[in-house]
């Protein structure tokens, strides 16, 4: 048994391990990341990057449909097979090679296989042990949750993996969940020629979000991409019928050539050696704001791991953080605080930041919201003309802050990220109104909200 000695060992290689080790590099640290599959994880090979291609087709045809001058040229329907290969380009075929090439020149030590914790700052991975001098970073992700539903684990069920990198195009398809991951994938394959059902149990799709946002992608699924979206209701039981997979609720049967179940993730914390320092497993890990594991102040945990922001970028600036910690320095994790960015790729698309208007009164702030439409600036007559969409701020009174944002619309996930600074910044909205966006944007939907918060202050 080889024994190698680091600064800092990363466990896991997917987007916040790989940024935390490239951090830890950059600051001088003798690095170790341990992957067992491919180097930048999850989102890049079968979640964000996969989906995102499959997605993209669809919404730049429709586009093109839409614009007098343009949709005289565009005849014919999307090619599934060249989507595919498409995606295929975008994943870089499954291969992690040019990765590889980033974390040799970052001057950061790979090492292939399932690494477990076994003793305090020493991992083992296969016939090696490498020993922590500072920290050890857990970083593995998360896996797809499966529901207790009965029958669901003898039937071939699709899950993330499955649904953004299958190589042939199913007649049919099953969706349970109607957040994110399902909304996306229910549209993308149907826009590819999938006859797509997607159930969830909750009143509407993304319940997290603004009503109208679930409102509008639900009525877009349907309308636009004629999936059967059955909102409050749960599928009861399943079975292989013949080559086909049967779901069934309360009062109905339906039945599909592939089955994708989208209904959360799980942290990975199981079999990693947890228990070799006593610390519990199955659940996600709980961390300090720096992201110190609670109880041992030279493990990280990092990512979708410990529960506390799922997502790729929250992932990435809990990696500074993290690194920040080590240089000693106690940063603020402003971020989580304020409520991260996130988006959702459907058609419309929905953008979001800090909180809903019913998380802002959940919470005891008087808040108010201000409302306008996607299409109401002059920019509109150019791109997304007639596809709609709200955009939100949600304002507490007692100080004029901006706590929350929503874009819903054609192609509004840039948008967020001035929402985001706004917020961030803590920017009175009453400001906003001398960050003048220039004629004739998009942008101008900054002065469309000024506007509205103008009458609403002086109507109030």
């Amino acid at each position: 048994m080889s024994i190698h000695e680091f600064d800092v060992v990363v466990l896991g290689a997917g987007p916040a391990g790989e940024v935390f080790a490239g951090y830890a590099a950059d600051a001088g640290f003798r690095t170790a990341l341990v992957e067992q599959h491919l180097v930048a994880g999850e989102c890049s090979y079968y979640a964000c990057m996969p989906s995102k291609a499959l997605l993209r087709p669809a919404e730049v045809l429709d586009e093109a449909r839409r614009m007098a001058g343009v949709k005289e040229a565009v005849t014919g329907g999307l090619d599934a097979g060249a989507v595919l290969a498409r995606r295929d380009e975008v994943i870089h075929n499954l291969d992690d090679s040019t990765q590889v090439e980033w974390v040799e020149r970052k001057g950061i030590s790979l090492f292939r296989g399932s690494g477990v914790i076994c003793g305090e700052r020493e991992i083992r991975v296969d016939g090696d042990v490498l020993v922590a001098d500072r920290a050890v970073v857990i970083a593995t992700g998360s896996s797809a949750s499966i529901p207790p539903i009965p029958g669901l684990g003898e039937v071939p069920i699709w899950n993330n993996r499955q649904g953004t990198t299958a190589e042939h195009l199913p007649e049919s398809m099953i969706i349970l969940g109607g957040g994110p991951v399902g909304c996306e994938l229910a549209q993308a394959w149907a826009s590819l020629g999938s006859e797509v059902t997607l159930f969830e149990p909750e009143a509407r799709v993304l319940a997290h979000e603004e009503p109208f946002a679930g409102e509008q992608v639900e009525e877009s699924l349907r309308e636009k991409y004629g999936v059967n979206v059955m909102t409050g209701t749960g599928v009861e039981s399943v079975e292989d019928s013949g080559g086909k997979i049967t779901a069934r609720t309360k009062d109905h049967e339906y039945s599909a050539a592939e089955l994708l179940v989208a209904t959360g993730r799980r942290p990975r914390t199981d079999r990693i050696g947890l228990e070799s320092i006593g610390v519990g497993s199955g659940g996600p890990l709980e961390t300090d704001e720096q992201y110190r594991v609670k109880g041992h102040d030279w493990l990280f945990a990092v990512g979708d791991v410990n529960g506390r922001a799922p997502l790729t970028h929250m992932g990435k600036y809990q990696s500074w953080i993290g690194v920040q910690a080590l240089l000693g320095r106690d940063t603020d994790n402003l971020a989580e605080k304020i409520g991260s960015p996130r988006v959702v790729f459907t058609n419309p698309q929905v953008a979001a930041t800090g909180v809903s208007l019913a998380q802002a009164e959940q919470d005891g702030i008087d808040a108010v919201a201000i409302d306008v439409g996607t299409e109401s600036t002059a920019g509109a007559s150019f791109v997304g003309k007639g596809t709609g969409g709200t955009c939100r701020l949600v304002v507490n009174r007692s100080d004029e802050l901006i706590i929350g944002a929503t874009f819903t619309g054609f192609e509004v996930a840039e948008w967020i990220q001035a929402a985001t600074l706004a917020i961030t910044g803590k920017i009175p909205v009453g400001e906003l109104r001398h960050a003048v966006a220039p004629f004739p944007t998009r942008s101008e939907i900054w002065l469309r909200l000024s506007e509205k918060w103008e009458a609403q202050s002086t109507a109030g």
